[in-house]
Order: structure tokens, then sequence, then C-alpha cells
């Protein structure tokens, strides 16, 4: 299954506008594998807080700052 988020992501829309071989290596390794995007770290924050709060310039590949992301809305109370 492909990522339901893929048509309307910024990150392919805005962030790598242009550049198609980048693009490419993303979404065959997260958008496009089966299931894959459920480790995206942008579907990560989606589904926690929101597309809203999903940073322009999140790359599926840093899970480690989408935790960042959630620990700081949860210290403010965003995420229980």
């Amino acid at each position: 299954m492909i990522c339901p988020n893929l048509q309307g992501c910024k990150f392919f829309n805005i962030t790598l506008s242009g550049k198609s071989a980048l693009q490419e290596y993303y979404k065959s390794n997260y958008c496009s594998a089966s299931d894959k995007y459920k480790d995206c770290a942008r579907w990560i924050v989606c589904q926690k807080l929101g597309k809203e709060h999903v940073p322009d310039d999140l790359f599926p590949n840093q899970k480690e700052r989408a935790e960042l992301i959630l620990l700081e809305a949860q210290s403010k109370g965003k995420l229980t």
C-alpha cells in the first residue's frame, strides 16, 4: 500500500521540488514500499499531531527528529 498522504505531501511538492533523483529515492523507500510509509518520520508526526505540525523540512528518515517533535509536543500538553 502506498502512503495515503503522498499526493499532498509538502516534502515532495515544496522541499524537494526539482530534485527528482532524491524524490524517487524517498518515494521508493518510504512512500511506495509496502507499508514502509509507517516508518516515515513525516507520517509518524502527522498521525500523532496532525499535518499542520509536520515541518516542511522533515525528511522521511529523520525518525529521531520526529521523536523530539513528539516529546516537545507532549511537554506542552499537545500530546497525551
